[in-house]
């Protein structure tokens, strides 16, 4: 019988405030995707991480927030357990929250890379919500601050005014557009609110976990 050695190790990051009327057994249910793909019979069974130092699925029921910090070894059909979760975790949602996804390949070798070698990293923002508009806002917080992080490197931050009020633009313009759309139900940009997607491979890798 062959074994099978999974070729990345996933790396889920992120926190999303959930309805005071979120369960704990609603939300074992919203994250069946992540602890099933993990081989676990149940979210107590398959909430702690690969690694023991990190934190893995935690449910704050006082506070009514979802905190992950966990790693599971798998495949690129782990992809859609990401979506599925989304999808679920969008019914319990308080407002939109962005969850980090990191798929580090775990067959390369750093130092090949003086031989050319690629690694297959990927990196995912997904964004999960109680309505488009929820996550839109969320979209558009993360995409101001990084514009205004790299253009303060040049300009001082009262400058950037101007620039701002674009990206909102854009944002108000596909937000009219999403109203208009018979798809005002479903959230942008693909199934769970996903995000795009990149490879890690330039400007180096991404540090294996997020923290």
């Amino acid at each position: 019988m062959s074994s099978y050695n999974p070729p990345f190790e996933i790396h889920v990051h992120g926190q999303v405030v959930l309805t005071p009327q979120t369960s704990f057994e609603q939300l074992q249910e919203a994250l069946k995707p992540l602890w099933t793909y993990a081989g676990a019979r149940s979210l107590a069974d398959g909430a702690a991480s690969v690694y023991e130092e990190e934190p893995g699925i935690q449910f704050d029921a006082r506070e009514h927030r979802l905190q992950v910090c966990w790693t599971v070894r798998g495949d690129d059909d782990f992809r859609q357990s990401l979506d599925e979760m989304c999808m679920n975790l969008n019914e319990l949602s308080e407002q939109g929250a962005a969850i980090e996804v990191t798929f580090y390949d775990t067959e390369f070798d750093d130092e090949e890379e003086a031989d050319d070698a690629e690694s297959r990293d990927d990196f995912v923002m997904l964004f999960v919500g109680p309505t488009p508009a929820a996550i839109m806002q969320v979209q558009r917080d993360l995409l101001v601050q990084d514009v205004v992080n790299m253009m303060e490197r040049h300009f001082d931050g009262a400058e950037l005014g101007g620039v701002v009020a674009e990206i909102d633009k854009l944002f108000s313009l596909r937000f009219d557009a999403l109203v208009n759309s018979l798809e005002i139900g479903k959230p942008p940009r693909g199934p769970g609110g996903s995000g795009g997607s990149g490879h890690g491979s330039g400007g180096g890798r991404r540090p294996r976990h997020l923290h």
